[in-house]
């Protein structure tokens, strides 16, 4: 199985890059393309823009996500709403294939320093991302980031810890019964 993983910042210490690497040590055994939304960077989108042609970097994302069996991403959160950065990725993408996710499973997370964890993207997303063809077949907020979650042992705060690893597992079958 071919994961693509992600965060939705462009932060060269992002918190939510750090819960998706925590994540991704439940699927060592897959094959896993850790993208850097820094590696996608383009014009911000205008139809002005547009009328020139599409940056090749939109045209790179989608090509991984139409290489990938699975997607994992967690969303930041800045002013209730994803990053500048992962929406012009995702306002370009979409230009080119309103389907961008390609009906692709997807696991969706977020965190925050903050009480609620990204679940102002959260909820925006888990609304309007299956209008884009993501197949969301679980989701996990992670809430006071620095409080629950240590650089070397990853979420430490034991009921969160159990949330997510259920949803990981919950994930893990979803998926193989789409096989």
């Amino acid at each position: 199985m071919k994961i693509l993983a992600f965060a939705g910042s462009t932060s060269s210490t992002s918190i939510n890059r750090e819960l998706v690497k925590f994540v991704l040590k439940d699927f060592q055994e897959e094959e896993i393309n850790l993208i850097d939304l820094n590696d996608f960077t383009m014009p911000v989108f205008s139809v002005d823009l547009e009328k020139k042609g599409f940056p090749d970097e939109a045209h790179q994302f989608l090509k991984v996500i139409e290489e990938c069996d699975v997607i994992i991403c967690s969303l930041a959160e800045h002013n209730r709403s994803y990053s500048a950065a992962f929406k012009n990725v995702f306002d370009w993408a979409s230009r080119i294939n309103v389907k961008v996710f390609q009906n692709k499973p997807m696991l969706l997370m977020s965190t925050s320093p903050g009480g609620y964890g990204g679940g102002n993207v959260m909820n925006t997303a888990k609304t309007f991302f299956p209008q884009f063809a993501a197949d969301i077949k679980d989701t996990f907020s992670l809430p006071k980031f620095y409080e629950n979650f240590d650089l070397e042992s990853g979420v430490i705060n034991p009921d969160m810890l159990r949330e997510l690893k259920a949803k990981i597992e919950n994930f893990k079958n979803e998926i193989k019964n789409n096989d």
